[in-house]
């Protein structure tokens, strides 16, 4: 039997996700800037990195609100859903989050947690990917480049990828 998420889980993605974040900044701060897009607007992805980080730091504060049907329901998804798919529909999410899209639906992580079971829900790709929920949650937010912000077309850097 698989084991339950719980709250642990759910902050450690999030505070691993922040990190990441930050890592990715610092990491884009020490390339040389021939290595930009021209076009690349530094002012505008920063904010969108620290944007993301207050978000997440909000979320985080209300963790503890996520009631435990809802963790069972992320396991199941955890469980079930290719990795791939969830990561996809978070930073859909996070970046409608961010970006004031719907803000009064995603104030907290127990509102946005269940949009994100939702979301994957929706787009039907069942597909077992991992008997512990705990390992396939690990896979949903990216370590390298977490934001997807070197695939835009005006940015183009290349990291190295995370070991």
């Amino acid at each position: 039997m698989t084991k339950v998420l719980t709250h642990e889980h759910i902050r450690k993605l999030l505070r691993n996700f922040s990190a990441a974040i930050q890592l990715d900044q610092r990491s884009v701060d020490a390339l040389p800037p021939a290595q930009f897009h021209p076009q690349y607007n530094d002012e505008m992805w920063r904010a969108w990195r620290i944007d993301h980080v207050s978000y997440i730091k909000r979320l985080l504060s209300t963790v503890e609100a996520i009631p435990s049907a809802l963790l069972v329901e992320l396991t199941t998804m955890a469980t079930t859903y290719d990795t791939m798919v969830v990561r996809r529909e978070a930073l859909e999410l996070f970046a409608d989050a961010v970006s004031g899209s719907c803000p009064e639906e995603l104030t907290t992580a127990e509102n946005f947690l269940g949009w994100l079971i939702k979301g994957v829900r929706r787009r039907r790709s069942r597909r077992r990917r991992s008997a512990s929920a705990k390992s396939a949650m690990a896979k949903w937010l990216a370590r390298n480049d977490p934001l997807r912000i070197a695939e835009d077309p005006e940015c183009q850097y290349i990291l190295r990828k995370a070991s």
